[in-house]
This record gives structure tokens, sequence and C-alpha cells, in this order.
């Protein structure tokens, strides 16, 4: 896992008030977030934030601009915070994104590239939004690429499944978290 990073991407509290399902997500992405860290992983939170008064939204953006209509993210609002459950410590990198993928309108690349990092575990909500556009610019810059299924999570659990069993290992190993942690274990 050397030269690997684990991002977080989205777990902010109005996603996770929207798309949680009462499945254990939480508790199990805190359990993949502890176990990067024992693995000696960077983690690194991605999270979206618009700028106020939304300069930063066109309008052809329907997704973006339904959004600004629901009063959602925009940067220092109270539910663009990261979940309390898998807060970041101090050490880690909080990257903030302009659009679905972490990589749009953010410096995550420069964080990556500066740490020499050349394979990501991808974590996140949702499945069908900023993980599959991350997982595909990834893709596009050559990094290795695991996800973590149920890590992830998305409002429709039938694209969730679609996504993770069959688009998904076309580019990445997907895995379960379970799993995952007895690769990375010390």
């Amino acid at each position: 896992m050397a030269n690997s990073a684990f991002l977080v991407m989205d777990v902010q509290q109005d996603i996770v008030d929207i798309a949680d399902d009462g499945s254990g997500y939480l508790p199990r992405l805190r359990g993949a977030i502890d176990g990067a860290r024992a693995a000696g992983l960077p983690v690194i939170y991605v999270v979206i934030g618009l700028r106020p008064g939304h300069p930063d939204v066109g309008p052809h953006n329907r997704v973006l601009n339904s959004i600004v209509q629901a009063g959602l993210f925009t940067e220092g609002a109270p539910g663009t915070a990261i979940h309390q459950d898998v807060a970041p410590r101090q050490s880690d990198i909080v990257v903030t994104k302009r659009r679905a993928g972490a990589f749009s309108g953010s410096d995550l690349d420069v964080v990556l590239r500066a740490r020499d990092i050349d394979s990501l575990v991808l974590t996140g909500i949702a499945t069908s939004g900023v993980v599959l556009h991350t997982l595909c610019q990834a893709n596009d810059q050559d990094f290795g690429l695991t996800v973590l299924a149920d890590a992830c999570l998305d409002t429709d659990p039938e694209v969730h499944r679609f996504l993770t069993e069959r688009l998904f290992p076309q580019w990445a190993d997907v895995v379960a978290v379970e799993d995952w942690l007895q690769t990375v274990a010390p």
C-alpha cells in the first residue's frame, strides 16, 4: 500500500442526512478510516463547498443549480461540515472541490503529487456522484484504484449495486471494508 492515499469523499452532514439508510454506513467507514491510519496511509477528506453567492455555478449545470435551489453546500454552512462520526484529525488533509469529482475545482492533484501518491482507496457518498466521477478521472490519470464498496453509499441501492458490481471492476479493485482491512492490517 506504499504510495497510496485513502479518500473520504462528501461525507458531510447534509449529505449523510439525505443518504444514510441505517445500514451502519458511518461505523463501517470509521473502521476503514482507522484501518487506513493504522496502515500508515494518509487520509484525505474531500468536501463539496460552493462559494457564497454561487459565482462558481453556471446556468447549464442542472445538478449544481438544484443544489443551490435546495440551499445546500455553501461554504461555511453547518451542513457542509464533515460528519462528526468520521471527523478528520488535525493531521488529515481536507480538500474542497467545486464539482462532482474530487479533482474538479480542487487542489487534490497537487496534494497527491506532492506526496508521490500513485494509488487511491475510494470511499464516499454518493456512489453515482463523487465516487463515479473521481474514479473515472483517477483512472484517466493512471492511478491504481481500490473502491471499498460498502464504504460507499448512494440514495439508489440499485445504482450502487450496478456501479460496484458491474462498472467499477473494469477500472478498480472493488472489495468490502472487512476484506480490505485484512490486506492492510499491520
